[in-house]
């Protein structure tokens, strides 16, 4: 028997234009969770992405306060794409883990339901980010999801601090992995790195390792009119 295809979409930061091509990944008119987790499910971010996404997908919301829905496993193996916010990444995988979400996203990924998200939903899936979980100074955390090895480092043009932090850390043996600049999308199919996604000519991916960074050939995708 056939395995399921796992996948997932990783993001430098909040992109339209990547939301399209990620569901382009999955069949017509499919099933959505959105998890706003991170951004402490404020209902104004949840309300931009069912705007942007609702002419193309079924969108459920997925909330833990008070407490999470008591039909939580079904809840997520009943989708096709898992998409998760920004914000902060620590608080976000302690509450995740406290309810056992941490353990039904890898069962989620395995059955070939496409994960993605962008800031602390592009840091979450590796073993490793960089984060201002703690402060604004950031800092690196080692307790990720590990579902991607290596690390992650998004909004590497976007925040003037970003760069020099990741490879600082990098260089002193924080885990190699990849940065993404706004509005650009790493996919990975399995735990192997298989396109990248940029939405602004000039923008991209990096391979970050001890001795320096390397720029990743990016494909440029679009918006394509009303369609999201």
């Amino acid at each position: 028997m056939r395995m399921p295809e796992r996948q997932i979409v990783a993001v430098g930061g909040h992109s339209p234009e990547v939301f399209e091509q990620l569901l382009d990944l999955v069949g017509p008119s499919p099933r959505l969770l959105w998890v706003g987790t991170a951004g402490a499910e404020d209902p104004w971010e949840a309300l931009r992405v069912y705007d942007q996404l609702r002419r193309r997908a079924d969108i459920s919301r997925l909330e833990f306060f008070p407490w999470p829905p008591a039909d939580l496993r079904d809840l997520v193996l009943s989708q096709d794409v898992v998409l998760v916010g920004g914000g902060n990444t620590a608080n976000m995988l302690a509450i995740w883990r406290v309810h056992g979400f941490d353990a039904l996203l890898r069962e989620a990924w395995e059955q070939g339901i496409v994960l993605a998200g962008w800031s602390a939903g592009m840091i979450c899936w590796f073993e490793a980010g960089v984060t201002d979980s703690f402060g604004p100074q950031l800092a690196g955390m080692t307790d990720g999801l590990g579902l991607l090895p290596g690390s992650a480092c998004p909004h590497y043009d976007g925040e003037e601090r970003r760069r020099p932090v990741y490879q600082r850390l990098v260089a002193d043996s924080f885990p190699p992995g990849y940065a993404a600049d706004n509005g650009v999308a790493l996919h990975f199919v399995g735990t192997e790195l298989a396109d990248v996604w940029t939405t602004r000519e000039g923008a991209t991916a990096y391979r970050v390792e001890r001795g320096g960074e390397t720029p990743l050939a990016a494909r440029v995708v679009s918006r394509r009119g009303d369609a999201i």
